[in-house]
């Protein structure tokens, strides 16, 4: 699979927080979040790395060209997109046909559950499924995505409507060439957040799997930081 960062955001929500540095560099156990998701992206098998980086961050945007993957060096598009959608959307259009593995660059999970997520959105894609979405039901987000599942296990609904057990989604996907198609077509259409693009897939009949993490957390808040780190220490100690 194709490997796809979206960092095209800001990070004002850390900048309110006192964080001075941007989103997509901001350390995380001591490595930029940027890096930590190029090099984990690579590391778990995807083919080639893509990072959608926000153009008024050229410090971000050289530190990647500078990494060197197995794969190769990291492809770095400089982008002033309004949304993740747009950001996706722009992205979608540079990389050639094949499933995408895609995360946003604020996300951290421990390697084994990227590999694992890796590993079963690759099998759930050979199997037909149109889409897959890393959930969790740890909740920590002012407007999280809800996702309710069916018996199978695929969303069969995503909005804004709380589900119990909770289930919310987690800032990673993998797309096939439907969920491709979807999503450009939903931002051409006017479509601005990247929940509307996954609420029309399942809404138009897409398999949209789903694999489940029991921690995901999002780099919105200088908490997050405290967070992020103290779940990567206990991954170290453990291994």
């Amino acid at each position: 699979m194709h490997g796809l960062i979206l960092a095209g955001g800001e990070g004002s929500r850390l900048a309110a927080d006192g964080v001075a540095e941007p989103k997509a560099a901001v350390p995380v156990a001591g490595r930029s979040q940027i890096l930590r998701v190029a090099e984990t992206f690579d590391a778990i098998g995807c083919t080639d790395v893509t990072c959608m980086v926000r153009a008024t961050f050229p410090d971000v945007i050289n530190a990647v060209r500078d990494i060197q993957l197995s794969s190769g060096r990291p492809r770095v598009i400089a982008c002033e997109t309004p949304s993740s959608l747009h950001t996706l959307a722009e992205g979608l259009l540079r990389l050639p046909p094949g499933p995408v593995f895609c995360s946003m660059v604020d996300t951290v999970m421990p390697a084994r559950d990227w590999q694992r997520v890796y590993d079963e959105a690759a099998r759930y894609l050979a199997d037909g499924a149109d889409g897959v979405l890393a959930v969790t039901p740890h909740v920590d987000d002012e407007s999280p995505l809800w996702v309710e599942r069916g018996p199978s296990g695929d969303a069969i609904r995503i909005g804004g409507r709380p589900v119990d057990p909770p289930c919310v989604t987690g800032g990673v996907y993998a797309f096939g060439p439907r969920a491709r198609a979807a999503a450009i077509r939903v931002w051409r259409e006017g479509g601005s957040r990247m929940r509307y693009f996954l609420s029309a897939l399942v809404e138009e009949g897409a398999r949209v799997a789903t694999t489940e993490v029991a921690l995901i957390v999002d780099l919105d808040h200088k908490r997050d930081l405290g967070v992020a780190d103290a779940l990567l220490a206990t991954e170290a100690s453990a291994s």
